[in-house]
């Protein structure tokens, strides 16, 4: 692909083709935006070549700042000496890391020649740090030089890899002869003193150095973070196709980009990948890690590590049966530091995706989850998912350092329910009564070998587990499934009152917390239940583990009864689900918030088990403040983000972000105006007046009118048509409906009809078929001219699919339209909702003329939806196509206002429906015309 450089205000932008006018636009905004440290807000509609622009733009940033900082870097390394700034200009920042000057303020009173000294030494430090900084990374070009162009160091490090595989396998050899020795004739007895002529296992010194682990080395020091981008998305589908535009870009050859990911997408060790779960899967890459660094504290034992005196750590180990000390779980293959350095480097050699990086793994046998965490310093673009980014303690535990970064949100319309939702926490009656009674068993068995604070603490979690069974109306002692409640219904409460009512109140959150985190408590309690089948007790205690096994079956039914009996080595397990104290974890972290950004929901129904504690937060910001705070800019795009009220004033004004600093920057589309045709039409066909409201949208009246709009609309519009609808079960209802009626024979005549499955592994397999019927209609002619997909808003049609020309307008080849039945506006009598709206009406301030906090964001959740989808009606810059919006409320101003702003310059509104006809009969006539 050719590469076409633009010049847009003394600015070279390389790009793959001659870009449109509003992608110079763009990258221009995005510039200058990065270059100010600034927050912007971006929209590019669908089709405008959105994830372009912004790959152009930034690494056009990314490559000028770092020409800029070794120019400089070079000037101070050749003279020596650090100019001092006049006041007017802050001095270059030449890393994340050099973040003193010669310019920090001294205090007041200070004699000169002691300023002069302090001067002068720091800018002796700056220069010796600049000149180590320049070393690294000299050292590490030309390390991605010889990866690059010198196929021996693969070569070398495949045969290394080779050589541990034959080893390996001789080993498993050399233990499955010694077993079947022992079988086959009982070891003699040893003669007093005889020990010592006894060989001891042997270690060499490189699996000693990989025992040590990755984090252990002391001749690789940590390697400094380069100023970079964190790009990041919704999806991995999102993220791949990001990639992919990378890969085409003029920047793809030499751009040092990761690809981050979740262990479940990452993971190559199958004994690991086969426990399916997410948490299951965490906790196993966890524990294997354990078993590496400290053998003797395996995670079958269960046991929290505390400070035992040698006498008790002895008698314990005496205690034990024998052959339980070679029962530890076996260190993972792919968890070595030499493999993990080779497979890092190879990361920031070309531009990969997730599954090019798994492939990678597998070819270097080394961990791709940890192989990517660790090329992150050196990286100059950070592809990762919304969650590892916006969540503090994801964010931390995966490396990612935001000081003095640039970060980019795509996608990001939906950015703050994101937020929410990351930083709620749900938990069931169910899951309190399971981790009390796993807890309380798990105190039993080991209390004697705990410390007076490991005793403390895990009282304190199986009271606070107590306390809220209590709140709830249930009874901690009984089975959850078989409890009624006497009290039903749902509460709302501050989270200081829930806490008073629930007389938690005396109980440091804050302290429990920080335990939980630094014991790993919840991980030991997993690990004692999973292993329970192959603990041996004493006889004594067998009765009483074995009631507890039957009780936590009997909170589980879905999971096969194991026996009691110990499980013996290499037998399998099933997998089993997480641990309940790892959500109450969440839980617990979320009661910590401040009372005024969030509330408890109590929701009690019926029984205990199907009864819940839920925290909703209310303010999104105050975690979103922190990214503010620690980055150099941050650019937050989508293709719909009206309206950005919610933006502003939400998410940035809450943060603490001044109105000067943001900025927002919308583009139009690249088709001509002519080719889209938006209307909304405000009655059907026998004059029924369109209003989908609650209390309307069910007459049959409104779904009788909705079925003949489409019947007449299928006749003049060839191809796909999309019809989108509130919800589910409003669609569900229309079809019923419609097929009772005779309304539904009579669109068959003109559209196969399709319905938008609720599972998302169903949806592909309906897009195939809907595609496939419009090539086909296209080809073959006759009655039948295309297709109808039924849809939900705010589902997968509408949120992450790509539809193809023909596909209904969404993508393949001719006309097409997209239909909006009624407006989707969120149920108002959610108590989550009703709360959202008055906290807004509490700490937002109304402008003159304005609707309260509370009712705009209704409004906006609204016409965000609307937008989304909609939005992807148009896809390229010859592409065409109507949209129809079937409800009269759209023709207010305040709504048409939030429409964007090349669809609202579009709009007609028709009062009825025969001028609307005649409108989408014209313009899809003429758009059919071959040009």
């Amino acid at each position: 692909m050719a590469n076409k450089t633009q010049e847009v205000g003394g600015i070279h932008f390389p790009f793959p083709f001659t870009p449109y006018s509003i992608q110079k636009d763009f990258m221009a905004e995005l510039y200058r935006v990065l270059e100010a440290g600034k927050i912007g807000i971006f929209e590019s509609p669908t089709g405008t070549g959105k994830s372009l622009s912004l790959i152009c733009g930034a690494l056009s940033w990314l490559r000028d700042f770092e020409q800029r900082k070794h120019q400089e870097e070079a000037r101070l390394l050749e003279t020596g000496t650090v100019p001092l700034s006049d006041g007017k200009e802050q001095p270059l920042t030449l890393s994340s890391s050099c973040k003193e000057t010669p310019d920090t303020p001294r205090p007041a009173g200070e004699p000169d020649w002691v300023t002069q000294f302090v001067q002068k030494k720091e800018e002796r430090d700056l220069v010796d740090r600049l000149k180590e900084e320049h070393v690294r990374r000299k050292k590490r070009e030309e390390r991605l030089r010889q990866i690059r162009h010198n196929a021996q160091l693969k070569y070398a490090a495949k045969r290394v890899r080779q050589e541990e595989e034959e080893m390996e396998r001789l080993l498993c050899l050399s233990r499955e002869m010694l077993a079947a020795g022992a079988e086959a004739e009982p070891q003699e007895p040893l003669v007093s003193g005889e020990e010592e002529l006894v060989l001891a296992e042997y270690e060499s010194d490189e699996e000693k150095g990989a025992a040590r682990g990755v984090d252990e080395d002391e001749d690789d020091p940590e390697e400094e973070h380069v100023t970079k981008i964190y790009y990041c998305s919704r999806t991995h589908s999102q993220l791949a196709q990001f990639v992919h535009e990378v890969r085409r870009s003029p920047f793809g050859k030499d751009t040092r980009l990761v690809t981050l990911g979740s262990r479940q997408n990452l993971c190559i060790n199958d004994d690991v990948k086969t426990l399916g779960s997410a948490q299951l899967i965490n906790d196993r890459c966890m524990e294997m890690q354990r078993s590496k660094h400290d053998p003797v504290l395996a995670p079958w034992t269960g046991v929290i590590p505390c400070a035992s005196a040698p006498s008790e750590r002895n008698r314990a180990e005496e205690e034990k049966p024998k052959r339980r000390r070679q029962e530890h779980r076996a260190a993972c293959p792919f968890y070595g530091y030499e493999q993990l350095q080779l497979l890092r480097d190879q990361v920031l050699v070309g531009v990969k995706d997730i599954e090019q990086l798994v492939a990678l793994g597998k070819e270097a046998r080394a961990c791709p989850y940890y192989g990517s965490r660790f090329a992150i310093p050196a990286a100059q673009l950070v592809v990762l998912p919304y969650q590892m980014l916006l969540h503090a303690a994801t964010r931390q535990a995966a490396g990612i350092r935001l000081q003095g970064q640039v970060v980019l949100i795509d996608e990001a319309h939906n950015l703050i329910d994101t937020i929410t939702g990351i930083h709620s926490a749900e938990v069931s009656g169910s899951q309190l009564c399971q981790a009390h009674s796993q807890l309380l068993q798990y105190m039993e068995r080991y209390g004697k070998r705990l410390k007076a604070k490991n005793l403390m603490y895990i009282k304190q979690i199986l009271y606070l587990l107590e306390k809220f069974v209590t709140v709830l109306g249930g009874n901690i002692k009984q089975n959850p499934n078989t409890q009624s409640l006497s009290q039903t219904g749902t509460e709302l409460k501050t989270i200081n009152d829930f806490l008073f009512e629930s007389q938690i109140d005396n109980i440091n959150l804050f302290k429990v917390r920080r335990y939980c985190e630094r014991s790993k408590i919840s991980r030991k309690l997993f690990g004692f239940t999973e292993r329970y089948g192959a603990v041996l007790t004493p006889s004594r205690e067998q009765p009483r583990l074995a009631g507890f096994q039957h009780f936590l079956q009997t909170l589980q039914p879905t999971v096969a009864e194991t026996p009691v009996s110990p499980v013996e080595e290499g037998e399998a397990r099933l997998p089993r689900p997480a641990s309940p104290l790892m959500h109450i974890e969440s839980f617990l972290a979320a009661l910590t918030t401040a009372n005024q950004d969030g509330r408890v929901i109590l929701s009690r129904q019926g029984s205990l088990c199907q009864s819940s504690l839920k925290f909703l937060l209310l303010n999104p910001a105050v975690h979103f403040a922190q990214v503010v705070k620690e980055c150099r800019a941050l650019v937050i795009a989508g293709g719909t983000m009206q309206p950005v009220s919610d933006f502003r004033e939400q998410l940035l004004a809450c943060a603490g972000v001044e109105a000067e600093r943001v900025v927002e920057f919308s583009c139009g589309h690249v088709i001509p105006p002519d080719n889209i045709l938006p209307l909304v039409i405000c009655s059907g066909p026998s004059s029924q007046q369109l209003e989908f409201t609650y209390q309307k949208r069910e007459l049959p009246q409104m779904m009788e009118e909705t079925g003949r709009i489409l019947c007449n609309l299928c006749t003049v519009v060839p191809g796909g048509v999309v019809c989108f609808f509130p919800s589910y079960e409003y669609q569900r209802q229309v079809y019923a409906h419609w097929n009772k009626s005779g309304l539904l024979a009579r669109l068959a005549v003109r559209k196969k009809i399709f319905q938008e499955p609720k599972k998302a592994n169903q949806v592909e397999q309906v897009l195939a078929e809907y595609s496939r019927c419009i090539k086909c209609c296209d080809q073959a002619g006759g009655t039948v001219t295309g297709a109808l997909l039924l849809s939900v808003v705010g589902g997968k049609m509408s949120e992450g699919i790509n539809f193809s020309d023909n596909l209904g307008r969404l993508v393949f080849l001719g006309p097409r339209c997209v239909v909006m039945v009624g407006m989707p506006y969120p149920n108002i009598r959610s108590p989550e909702l009703q709360e959202k709206m008055a906290y807004l009406d509490q700490t937002l301030p109304r402008g003159p003329g304005q609707p309260p906090p509370g009712k705009a964001l209704v409004e906006n959740l609204c016409m965000k939806a609307v937008n989304q989808s909609i939005g992807r009606a148009i896809r390229h810059q010859k592409d065409f196509a109507s949209i129809v919006l079937l409800d009269q409320r759209y023709a207010r101003p305040p709504i048409l206002g939030k429409l964007p702003a090349w669809i609202r310059d579009r709009v007609e509104v028709k009062a009825t429906f025969g001028p609307a006809f005649a409108a989408m009969r014209k313009f899809h006539r003429e758009k059919s015309v071959p040009s």
